[in-house]
């Protein structure tokens, strides 16, 4: 079983409310074959915060976000887990520098390196698009 990101098939769910959709990930929830649910390991680890534009500290959401994303995965003995790349969330190799600035840094969001703590391969749309279609670069 594979859990995505519930942007990633189509859902209005980002923070602007807009959607990533990515075909192949809709498929694989239409079909069955996958679920959706909707540097992160400082926040997880309480020696960072996550920060919005307006200095609302959102770190407690971010965090109850990830564990829910973590009981699912577990729930559903998750093989592999797709989620969207530069959130800061969900950011699997790069996420915003949280400067309000659009620059990525290498890094993982909240929710995937709570994921990664707990032994689950974690991979962004494009790496699963790659795989799906047996590209290897």
């Amino acid at each position: 079983m594979i859990l995505v990101s519930s942007c990633l098939a189509g859902q209005g769910c980002k923070y602007n409310g807009s959607s990533a959709l990515v075909k192949e990930i809709e498929a694989l929830v239409e079909n069955k074959e996958a679920v959706m649910k909707g540097t992160g390991i400082d926040v997880i680890n309480g020696n960072a915060r996550v920060i919005e534009r307006s200095g609302k500290d959102v770190t407690d959401i971010y965090i109850d976000g990830a564990y829910k994303a973590l009981s699912i995965a577990k729930e559903i003995k998750a093989t592999v887990i797709v989620l969207k790349e530069n959130s800061p969330s969900c950011g699997s190799e790069h996420i915003y520098n949280g400067a309000f600035s659009n620059v990525k840094i290498a890094g993982e969001g909240v929710t995937t390196a709570l994921l990664r703590k707990h032994g689950f391969i974690v991979m962004s749309e494009s790496q699963f698009a790659a795989e799906m279609h047996g590209d290897q670069s």
